[in-house]
């Protein structure tokens, strides 16, 4: 399988549907028995600026919008959601730390960490102390994490993946990019997943 195939999983700590597709997308693709996808964090917000586009939770949507989520959480045997205060909040911490993250090789179980964190804890992770638990939870100390997170690297790393996210069509979280083709949305996933295999 060349690199072009490996799958690439692009996703913001603040999105729900980011978040039920985190849920599922490792056990997809190891019943499928393929590599599983790389994560890589960035900033939904530099999307929205980028593309001239907002959250559905900030328009006439968002009743409708919250209902699906949590009858999808459902559907996927998910724990009930409970929904941040305020949501949507405000996520670069939290996604400066999922990127120091990626730079450990925990990419994985910090963002897992942290959706749990937000979604079915109902924490918010605009607030450091959370994001920092998230960080405990996957064996990242604490204070290597507070230091980190404010470093010139990781946040010029951040913006970069977000700017290369863009530039590889993905307008929104959570995506998935297989073979150059980006499928966008937790209800894409399966197809994602077949694309990866068609190529394998």
């Amino acid at each position: 399988m060349g690199d072009s195939r490996v799958a690439a999983f692009y996703f913001d700590l603040g999105s729900p549907y980011a978040y039920l597709a985190a849920e599922r997308i490792s056990g997809l693709f190891a019943e499928a028995r393929l590599a599983q996808p790389e994560w890589k964090p960035i900033l939904l917000g530099g999307l929205f600026k980028r593309f001239g586009r907002d959250s559905w939770a900030n328009g006439p949507e968002r009743e409708e919008g919250i209902r699906e989520v949590e009858r999808r959480a459902d559907a996927y045997g998910l724990p009930p959601l409970r929904w941040p205060e305020p949501w949507p909040g405000n996520t670069l911490y939290a996604m400066r730390a999922a990127t120091f993250a990626k730079q450990t090789g925990r990419t994985v179980s910090f963002a897992l960490a942290g959706f749990r964190q937000a979604f079915a804890a109902g924490a918010d992770l605009g607030d450091p102390d959370r994001v920092l638990i998230s960080a405990s939870a996957c064996e990242l100390h604490p204070n290597a994490v507070a230091k980190a997170v404010q470093t010139d690297a990781v946040k010029r790393t951040l913006i970069e993946a977000t700017e290369e996210a863009g530039d590889l069509g993905v307008r929104g979280v959570p995506a998935l990019l297989v073979g150059g083709e980006v499928f966008w949305g937790d209800d894409r996933l399966e197809e994602a997943v077949a694309a990866a295999g068609a190529g394998h």
